[in-house]
């Protein structure tokens, strides 16, 4: 399978302790990167598109992500810009909280430069295209127009373009911004992968029906309505739970580390039910250790189909 996934890859800062601990971890995320990721790291052909600076940290994040089995090709050098950092805070029960410094990253910039027109024809080449709310949030009107101009050609082509509808209020103006954007990207889906929570933050759907009732109406052919511990609602009303509940160490990633395996069972043709199976494990595994991309270990399930 080759799948092409857009959005901004940052530097991560994770720890559980104050600014006086020893605890903090630097390493790289983002959503829509970490999802890229996992694909790799089972063996799937994925190709990154962002943009990132010409300085030391951009080099290092592009060898890194190299080195995961990602296609850096798609990555593109701003000489005047950066990327963007968060730092994740976690709590007892493995809550997490955000700060970013991302305002003038390089991926803000992405389709301001020359090499962002081959992005059309890579995702139409290939059998997966992948993004999410957050890869229009941090794009003027501009770039959230040129990328909603490639999904559609995605689809028109029939091929798979899949939307995950992470919500960062920060990241708009205001809700009624979001919702418009969030709308539009869900007409140009073929799987939307909403979270309940974000639904019901942004515009107050009363629960996973609704959710999915919601993205059906809108466009969306087959839906996968994620709802945390309680498991995912698939389309036409089947909930799937996670094989045993857990105790989290760290919450962040879950979703993005949940649609990797989705998507990568569907493409190959996996039952939604399996798929969401596949989904739960890898989440499950991710949300039991610090990072929203931990580092492999024995008990890592890739690849995510037995």
């Amino acid at each position: 399978m080759r799948a092409v996934v857009i959005g901004e890859g940052m530097l991560e800062l994770s720890g559980a302790g104050d600014m006086g601990g020893a605890g903090w971890r630097l390493g790289y995320g983002g959503d829509t990167l970490n999802t890229a990721l996992h694909m790799a790291r089972s063996g799937a052909d994925v190709a990154y598109a962002t943009a990132l600076g010409t300085d030391a940290f951009s080099d290092d994040l592009l060898s890194a992500w190299a080195r995961d089995g990602l296609d850096v090709a798609m990555v593109l050098r701003d000489p005047t810009r950066m990327p963007g950092l968060y730092a994740i805070r976690t709590d007892p029960t493995g809550e997490r909280s955000f700060a970013y410094w991302r305002n003038d990253s390089a991926a803000r910039g992405y389709f301001a430069q020359p090499g962002a027109a081959m992005l059309a024809s890579h995702a139409m080449a290939a059998d997966l295209f992948y993004f999410s709310l957050i890869s229009l949030a941090i794009l003027p009107d501009e770039g959230r127009h040129a990328l909603l101009d490639v999904a559609r050609q995605v689809r028109a082509a029939g091929r798979t373009v899949a939307f995950d509808g992470n919500y960062r209020p920060k990241l708009w103006v205001d809700p009624a911004e979001a919702i418009h954007w969030r709308d539009a990207a869900i007409g140009c889906a073929t799987i939307g992968l909403p979270t309940a929570e974000d639904e019901a933050l942004l515009s107050g759907e009363a629960d996973a029906e609704a959710v999915e009732a919601h993205w059906r109406a809108k466009g969306a052919q087959e839906t996968v309505v994620k709802m945390g511990a309680d498991g995912c609602r698939l389309t036409g009303g089947r909930v799937i739970a996670p094989a045993a509940p857990l105790v989290p160490v760290d919450t962040s990633g879950a979703g993005d580390a949940f649609n990797a395996a989705y998507l990568l069972a569907r493409m190959a043709d996996a039952p939604p039910a399996d798929a969401a199976r596949a989904g739960h494990r890898l989440a499950g595994w991710v949300i039991q250790r610090r990072g929203a991309v931990p580092d492999r270990d024995a008990e890592a399930p890739y690849p995510v189909l037995d």
